[in-house]
């Protein structure tokens, strides 16, 4: 989970985020732009195609990774540079494909892409190689039971012969179809596939040990049994139809799952391969299963990725409109404020106003931090007080069977962490308790100081020192100790298949770590879990204050004519009234391309103040750029109410993050024009 800093987002430290989040993945990712240029990969991608790590670099063109494939030999014989036009100019073309590759080592590598709405194209990087050995193996073993099911036909046939020719090798013959069907059971029993036989009346005649334990029963319990009562009536109810239309004579092949008794979910792919007998008539069919259940799961966190990537971009278009919502809220009742401070009635409104539009700028990044777009932003936290806040919250959250115990620190006690990512966390840990706790129970939340020594903090994997200890304990089910072992796994869950993505957890390690902490889990089947959270300690901050600043305005610089663009009216009325009130001359423009016109016409103007995305062919950055070109001595601001476009910070111009205070503008305007002009 990611936030925006208040001076902008760095896109070194988004990409770093993005990439952590991209290299959970077991398939490599690229993501490039309409100019084919790099905007995002992960480290599967760059190990997939043995790519050096300076082609991971966001801005790496398209070609370059054509152009190393091309001089290594990956494409074959030919003029590289040739290969390589080839090749960027099909992809120039941003058409959807979905190809296999055998690389030099023998490899397979299946790439599929798709383009993107706003131009560029997305692509997924899969290995193959072992899927595919898999899928041969698992060919070789339906020929290889096939031809056992020949060879033991004709076997038996050649027997029944020998029975009707000579009575008196009957012994003999006896002996060596039992030591056959012994050897058969033997092969069938070994090999790596779920094995049996029911004949046209749905009676079971064999099954291997393989098929036996998927099902959970003893070999007896379904040998001798119709498919309906060996397996009950819910699993033949999912199968009866393939089983019907096989025993037409028709191979069959379907997948299904089953839901074991702890609750879990696995699948698996079967082939009903019929027995036919030399007058045409259908005797039965052999059953040949696999497991799919690794398959499946990859799959369901493909998607499950794929949702918090739309996730992402939604938020990004909520947060831009809600900051500049936000922005006009805060410019004018901040503008009001400074008008009337003298009438303490008024401020008794416009200050809960004011204070209520900063909870809304913290709803905005909790919203991108939800979609893990944001940077951690620590700080000093009264861990008292935070939990207290949560509580309602938390209380809300369980339902009345659960009841909720807290311990919290008598004094304040600071603990260096972001705020919203540790309110994430502990609410994490908390539904994590709720669901262990479907017969209700007690969940107790405790925070307190501790100092760990060389020897506790070496098994923590700490440095030694004073540490701030948050316990959520509840009274539920438990855990077993292999599954504690993977508790902290990405993907990994114990929920019902399709209902939770098994990230909770594993982004509550990945906060603790981040933050110079650790978090720990001790549980008992049947006795519940702890989960112990230990961030460092720290003092409180000299001089708390909030995101909002409305302290003043800095002192008098130059104020150059300013020429003012944004497309939102509300917004550039605000700003305008502010920069007026600092003394800025203002000049406005709605779009970039009208901005265009008048720095082109307009030889006096000082300062661009522009917000980043607009409409029209001209962006913020872009027409800063045109500014810097026709007017090299222009200074230059850009505002963002948030800006997911990749860019490198803002192209080396000064960011303003909407919302802000007539304080915050003049400060950073001040400091624009204290620096000297870049010609």
């Amino acid at each position: 989970m990611l936030q925006h800093s208040e001076a902008g987002l760095d896109s070194s430290q988004r990409n770093a985020m993005l990439l952590y989040g991209l290299d959970l993945l077991d398939q490599g990712v690229t993501v490039f732009d309409a100019q084919l240029r790099l905007l995002a990969c992960n480290q599967r991608f760059l190990d997939l195609l043995d790519f050096p790590a300076e082609l991971g670099q966001v801005g790496t063109p398209f070609a370059d990774y054509m152009r190393y494939n091309a001089y290594r030999g990956e494409y074959g014989p030919g003029d590289p540079e040739q290969q390589v036009a080839e090749r960027v100019a099909l992809a120039m073309r941003f058409e959807p494909h979905d190809t296999e590759r055998i690389r030099p080592d023998g490899s397979v590598l299946r790439v599929r892409g798709e383009p993107l709405p706003s131009g560029g194209f997305i692509a997924l990087y899969t290995d193959k190689t072992q899927q595919q050995a898999y899928e041969r193996l698992q060919q070789q073993q339906k020929a290889d039971l096939e031809s056992h099911v020949r060879a033991r036909t004709a076997e038996l046939e050649a027997a029944n012969q020998r029975l009707r020719e000579a009575h008196a090798a009957n012994v003999q013959i006896t002996a060596a179809l039992q030591r056959s069907e012994e050897r058969l059971r033997l092969i069938t029993d070994t090999i790596p596939a779920l094995i049996a036989y029911f004949d046209k009346d749905h009676v079971y005649r064999y099954a291997n040990k393989g098929y036996s334990d998927w099902f959970g029963r003893r070999n007896e319990h379904i040998v001798g049994q119709r498919i309906e009562g060996a397996l009950g009536s819910k699993f033949y109810a999912a199968v009866v139809s393939y089983v019907n239309e096989a025993l037409t004579g028709k191979q069959v092949t379907y997948e299904y799952s089953m839901e074991k008794d702890d609750g879990t979910h696995i699948f698996a792919r079967s082939t009903l391969v019929p027995e036919i007998a030399p007058d045409g008539e259908v005797l039965g069919c052999f059953v040949l299963s696999f497991d799919i259940t690794e398959q499946k799961q990859t799959q369901s966190a493909l998607v499950q990725a794929q949702k918090m990537e739309a996730v992402g971009q939604l938020s990004g278009g909520l947060a831009h409109d809600f900051n500049n919502m936000l922005t006009v809220v805060i410019g004018n009742l901040a503008e009001l404020r400074r008008h009337e401070q003298s009438n303490t009635a008024l401020l008794g409104y416009l200050d809960p106003a004011l204070q209520a539009a900063e909870r809304g700028v913290a709803l905005v990044r909790r919203l991108l931090t939800f979609a893990r777009q944001q940077p951690l932003l620590p700080s000093a936290v009264d861990i008292g007080a935070l939990l207290q806040d949560m509580l309602q919250l938390i209380r809300r959250s369980l339902p009345e069977s659960i009841a909720l115990q807290s311990q919290l620190p008598p004094a304040p006690l600071f603990a260096m962490a972001d705020p919203h990512q540790l309110e994430s966390a502990i609410l994490n840990l908390v539904l994590n308790a709720r669901d262990a706790m479907a017969d209700g129970g007690s969940l107790q939340l405790s925070a307190s100081l501790a100092r760990l020594g060389e020897r506790e903090a070496a098994e923590w994997q700490l440095q030694a020192g004073d540490y701030v200890c948050i316990e959520v304990a509840d009274t539920g089910c438990g855990m077993s100790p292999e599954l504690l072992l993977r508790v902290f796994e990405p993907f990994f869950t114990t929920k019902r298949f399709g209902s939770g993505s098994g990230l909770g957890l594993a982004m509550v390690y990945s906060f603790a770590r981040q933050s110079g902490g650790a978090v720990h889990v001790s549980s008992t089947p049947g006795k519940g879990t702890r989960f112990t959270l230990r961030l460092p300690h720290t003092q409180p901050a000299a001089q708390p204050a909030g995101r909002l600043n409305f302290s003043g305005k800095a002192g008098g610089r130059e104020r150059p004519l300013t020429l003012l663009v944004e497309d939102n009216a509300d917004v550039r009325r605000v700003v305008r009234l502010q920069l007026t009130s600092l003394g800025y001359p203002v000049l406005e423009a709605e779009s970039g391309d009208e901005a265009a016109l008048m720095l082109e016409n307009i030889p006096d103007i000082g300062l661009l103040l522009s917000d980043i995305v607009m409409p029209g062919t001209l962006d913020g950055r872009a027409l800063a750029q045109l500014a810097r070109s026709l007017l090299p001595r222009i200074r230059v601001v850009l505002m963002s109410g948030y800006d997911d476009s990749g860019h490198h910070a803002s192209s080396g111009f000064p960011k303003l993050e909407k919302p802000f205070t007539p304080a915050e503008l003049a400060a950073l305007l001040d400091e624009v024009m204290l620096c000297p002009p870049q010609a």
